[in-house]
């Protein structure tokens, strides 16, 4: 590095580097470090270049590991760097590009050697070597001070305090990448880190009084979704004879420290990634779901957690009770939007599922809204392209439909929303839908996809979960939302009938050989009848609780009405059969009455008259179906390796060898 442009390959034969991991001293007060820091070199615009990078920083470090434990020249490049953030705000008002431009790349060098040190050392190693002094011979002292604390502590202070203009830009998103590779020992551990020195120094000491005040900016930060300033324009104008060198060497760095490498997806297929618009906004949320998915300390909660958990709207003048740390506000309002705009990608979805999960304040908020369908209509849409999202994915926006429907307002107030000309449900031509109808489509369509395909239980429990909670609630289903919801259980039904086939020819026949197992008709035949039930139960809700807000759903019923007759006597179903036996039967009698050949329409008439002449008491009364959401033991165990593999894929600037993880399987769900 230096004062002359150089080239990535270039990186383990230059000079200043071969003297800050060589085996001489260099003291913090040298002027080594003003040439050391005024590098450039060609910026990484492949995850190839990014991986010569990394391999170019291998060789510096094993150098330094090497002697560092003699020259101390680690501490005092973090010597150098703390001691100029000092000035960093002052620099900024002052526009101080040089400073500014300097500051960046003491961190950049310092970030780019942390990762491999932590990739290649346990943290009880590491930790020596932010601690290693120069000794001379003779001298046993053993006062240090804690460097890594102190580093933690100021790229804290830098990403809360230094005003976000063109001239920070970069070094705001470096201090949040500096953050993230401290916490990334986790890639490189097959099990959930319960105790990290890391988390340590960020759950107490100095650290712990900036949590409210990170949490806040990181999501500002998302919410505002700044886009970095135009390259080789944001650290030193242009000059009429071309700059001169300073120029050249800071739009050297700053050009192309915002590209996205996108390594596919964990445990699915690699699917194109636009480029981020907003850098400093994706590594804001990637740091605050690393963040908030730290696993409590023995003593004490997760604070960063905490502080998740418990914010409140800035329009709310209510006191924060005294029982909640790390309380803040920020505007509800402008974080609803941007969680609306940014849906397509995972983590944003996992920061939704997050905040309605955790954050009591903001799901009341949320289901008071009277624009849900700008949240619910991305949800729907990342369900409805299953095929192309990771299983994670659609889990999550599954899981926050689970969550919306547990309130009856929200059940009600999605078939007031009439939707036109939904482009992206191409199955059929919707020119006018409610919401309702829209995310009961949805769901079935993804029900029937994972019947296919995945075959997850768990997908399907929650899907029909869904369906139950809204069931009591279903107002004028489209006519093609009623058709699927029969279509389903014929789909259902279809299934029942083959196992079932499939069991009795075991039973009659002999295997050919003792060494090979049958399969367990039985536990497919009972996972069948479960679901069978459950949707029983969901036609059953709607038709005893809003038979006439329902005239489609009682015309699908009618026109496949032979699908349900073999469930009428089946032990399992006889009880839930009743209510729907009897609607068919009597609905059935009146189309007989008014004879052959009846027009849709006609057939629609007759059973909106119906319902009024059906007398309510005759059906019989079931207890409500509701289902929450209720997140499984030691969730840490997925979400963990679930916010790693979204830093791993998404992380901008930041590349980790693959063979190195050991936290998730690369080429595995």
């Amino acid at each position: 590095m230096g004062s002359n442009s150089s080239r990535i390959g270039d990186l383990p034969k230059n000079e200043y580097l071969k003297k800050l991991s060589g085996t001489e001293s260099v003291s913090e007060n040298d002027p080594f470090w003003n040439q050391l820091l005024s590098f450039s070199f060609p910026a990484p615009t492949s995850s190839t270049e990014l991986k010569l990078l990394e391999e170019a920083t291998i060789s510096v470090c094993r150098s330094l590991v090497e002697n560092n434990p003699r020259t101390g020249n680690l501490g005092a490049l973090i010597k150098v760097f703390l001691s100029r953030t000092k000035e960093l705000k002052l620099s900024a008002e002052c526009q101080n590009h040089i400073f500014i431009w300097q500051t960046h790349n003491a961190l950049f060098i310092i970030c780019c050697l942390l990762k491999v040190f932590i990739c290649q050392m346990s943290e009880e190693e590491l930790q020596l070597h932010f601690t290693y002094e120069e000794k001379s011979p003779g001298n046993y002292s053993s006062d240090s001070e804690d460097l890594l604390e102190e580093l933690l502590c100021c790229l804290m202070q830098l990403i809360t305090d230094i005003p976000l203009l063109d001239i920070t830009y970069e070094i705001s998103v470096e201090a949040i990448s500096t953050m993230v590779v401290f916490l990334s020992c986790q890639l490189f551990h097959k099990e959930v880190l319960r105790q990290s020195i890391s988390h340590k120094y960020l759950m107490r000491g100095p650290c712990l009084p900036y949590t409210s005040k990170l949490v806040k900016t990181l999501l500002y930060n998302f919410i505002r979704q700044e886009k970095p300033p135009p390259p080789g324009t944001h650290v030193f104008p242009q000059q009429s004879d071309g700059g001169g060198l300073l120029y050249g060497l800071a739009s050297g760095v700053a050009t192309g420290l915002w590209t996205v490498f996108t390594l596919g997806g964990v445990g699915s297929k690699a699917t194109a990634s636009p480029e981020l618009s907003s850098p400093l906004a994706n590594q804001s949320l990637l740091l605050l779901l690393v963040l908030a998915n730290l696993t409590d300390a023995s003593d004490a909660p997760n604070p960063y957690r905490q502080a998740i958990m418990s914010f409140k709207n800035t329009q709310d003048s209510s006191p924060f009770p005294s029982s909640i740390p790390h309380a803040f506000q920020i505007n509800f309002n402008s974080l609803y939007t941007a969680l609306c705009e940014q849906q397509t990608s995972d983590q944003a979805t996992l920061l939704l599922y997050t905040l309605l999960h955790q954050n009591s304040n903001i799901r009341t908020y949320m289901l008071a809204r009277t624009d849900m369908e700008n949240l619910v209509l991305p949800i729907l849409e990342i369900l409805y392209h299953v095929e192309e999202r990771n299983s994670h994915h659609v889990y999550m926006a599954l899981i926050i439909l689970l969550i919306l429907t547990e309130d009856d307002g929200f059940n009600r107030s999605i078939h007031e929303v009439i939707l036109k000309n939904i482009t992206w449900y191409s199955e059929r031509v919707l020119t006018e839908i409610s919401l309702g109808s829209l995310l009961i489509l949805v769901v079935i369509r993804t029900i029937q996809y994972n019947m296919t395909r995945t075959r997850d239980k768990y997908l399907h429990t929650n899907c029909l979960a869904a369906l139950a909670n809204m069931s009591a609630q279903f107002r004028s289903l489209h006519q093609y939302a009623a058709q699927r919801i029969i279509s389903l259980f014929s789909l259902l039904s279809k299934k029942h009938n083959k196992v079932l086939e499939q069991a009795t020819q075991s039973l009659r026949g002999s295997p050919s050989s003792n060494d090979v197992p049958l399969p367990d008709y039985a536990q497919d035949l009972n996972v069948i009848e479960e679901v069978i039930r459950m949707m029983l139960e969901i036609i059953n809700s709607c038709l005893t609780n809003s038979l006439h807000h329902n005239p489609n759903l009682v015309y699908a019923l009618l026109y496949k009405r032979d699908l349900f007759e073999q469930f009428r006597t089946h032990p399992s179903f006889q009880d839930i059969m009743q209510n729907i036996d009897l609607v068919i039967t009597f609905f059935s009698s009146r189309l007989l009455q008014a004879g052959a050949e009846l027009s849709v329409e006609r057939v629609l008439e007759i059973i909106k008259q119906g319902v009024i002449a059906l007398p309510k008491d005759r059906l019989k009364k079931f207890p409500e179906l509701k289902f929450k959401y209720v997140e499984e033991e030691q969730p840490e165990e997925f979400f963990i390796p679930y916010v790693w593999s979204l830093v791993y894929n998404s992380a901008v600037g930041l590349y980790w060898n693959p063979q190195d993880i050991q936290l998730f399987t690369m080429d595995s769900d």
